[in-house]
């Protein structure tokens, strides 16, 4: 079956491991033709290698660019401390260069209106390719933003991690969709889905060790998908219900930053607000195992 999208992933791959099922879920799904990687926030060089592992992994070939740790707000970034532990020999892996923002704007503007991009981090490196050059805004198909809650006042970790970036890109009036912590967390990852993902190959395995280490560091026995839940979004909107478009502005209070709100009309913007949870979960289980080179399913 033909990729009916192409896509970039913009990731802080290595902390949370939903970004690491986002990308095995992307690989996993044939109408995801995935065009390049950018890393995000922190050591970006590290989250750039562990992308190229999981490439090999995957038997997949892509670009991998590094790209901004520092977020334009300044705010001190988190480190869950093990990035990079789960893997043996990664400073081997070889990535393809260390400016994410000029890859995103040349790889969009080479093909616009045709490149989807995934943010799945901090919106760094989103906003600066929007100051580099502004045609960027406009050539970008659709952009799909892992972020923010929309019913409460909870301040999500990647709008408050870089609450500026954040702001440049929904000023900016990109045709988007952004999913936030008020849907994601309508569904979550047990035990029995990840035996099945550990059981599809080394990729798998991999996942399994990754996600069980986030579950050690947090003291539980389940971790929620964000980040394939917003791939998913892409891939499958008939599971989801959206609102209308409008705009998103987010507070930019250096004591507590990253507030957003959504409001209907004036703007390209809308929030998923519903999920069939059943479903998703089960689509982002299928895709991620998928994902694994056959023969060894």
């Amino acid at each position: 079956m033909p990729a009916t999208h192409h896509v970039i992933l913009d990731t802080d791959i290595g902390s949370d491991v939903d970004d690491l099922m986002a990308l095995a879920l992307i690989l996993g799904t044939p109408a995801l033709d995935l065009v390049g990687v950018t890393t995000v926030y922190g050591d970006t060089a590290l989250r750039a290698r562990i992308v190229s592992r999981v490439a090999a992994l995957s038997g997949k070939s892509f670009p991998i660019h590094a790209g901004l740790g520092t977020p334009l707000s300044g705010r001190e970034v988190w480190w869950a401390g093990h990035e990079g532990a789960l893997y043996d020999g990664l400073d081997a892996e070889t990535v393809d260069g260390d400016d994410a923002v000029g890859f995103l704007v040349d790889r969009v503007l080479t093909s616009p209106g045709e490149i989807d991009v995934i943010a799945i981090g901090p919106l760094t490196n989103i906003a600066a390719a929007i100051r580099r050059d502004e045609r960027f805004a406009t050539a970008v198909r659709h952009l799909w933003v892992m972020g923010g809650t929309f019913t409460d006042d909870e301040r999500e970790h990647n709008f408050r991690s870089d609450a500026v970036a954040a702001r440049i890109v929904f000023d900016a009036d990109i045709p988007t969709t952004v999913t936030g912590l008020d849907v994601t967390r309508l569904i979550d990852v047990r035990a029995e889905q990840v035996d099945r993902v550990r059981d599809s190959g080394p990729l798998g395995a991999l996942i399994d060790a990754e996600i069980r280490q986030w579950w050690a560091f947090w003291d539980t026995q389940w971790n929620v998908p964000h980040d394939p839940v917003t791939v998913l979004t892409l891939v499958s909107p008939e599971l989801f219900d959206f609102s209308p478009d409008g705009r998103i502005s987010i507070d930019e209070n250096p004591a507590d930053p990253g507030l957003a709100r959504h409001t209907v009309g004036g703007g390209r913007t809308r929030v998923t607000r519903r999920l069939d949870a059943d479903s998703v979960s089960s689509r982002i289980v299928e895709g991620i195992v998928a994902t694994a080179p056959v023969g060894e399913q």
